[in-house]
């Protein structure tokens, strides 16, 4: 069993930058491949970025490649979303999630992922 927390959101003005953080219980998180979701009222949720958790490939949503960096710190159990020049769109629930099928592969649908966190809100004012 894996449990997740986010911490970080909050509200910014476009342009500006947030770092999100997803803490991970549990001795193997190293065995975990780590995703960042988002879910917008109304709207589906949806998949930003990914990082394995062996080897730490990363891959990204087109929407936020470029803007965003997602990082993990093994010996801290912690998964990171650098997110620079937000905008709008970027206005969501963000959440962190854990796939036992991550070590080495990349999985971008939420179906992949076993465990969630209970999300955290990041609002970008224009």
């Amino acid at each position: 069993q894996v449990q997740l927390a986010e911490s970080g959101g909050g509200l910014v003005q476009a342009g500006g930058s947030l770092r999100l953080s997803c803490a991970a219980s549990g001795r193997t998180f190293r065995n975990y491949g780590m995703g960042w979701f988002r879910q917008a009222p109304g709207k589906e949720r949806e998949f930003v970025a990914t990082v394995t958790g062996s080897n730490s490939r990363t891959y990204y949503a087109d929407s936020v490649k470029g803007r965003f960096t997602v990082s993990r710190d093994n010996a801290k159990n912690t998964v990171y979303l650098q997110m620079n020049s937000l905008k709008g769109e970027d206005t969501a629930v963000y959440y962190c999630a854990a796939t036992v099928n991550g070590g080495y592969s990349i999985r971008i649908s939420p179906s992949n992922y076993n465990y969630w966190g209970q999300g955290t809100q990041v609002t970008v004012s224009s």
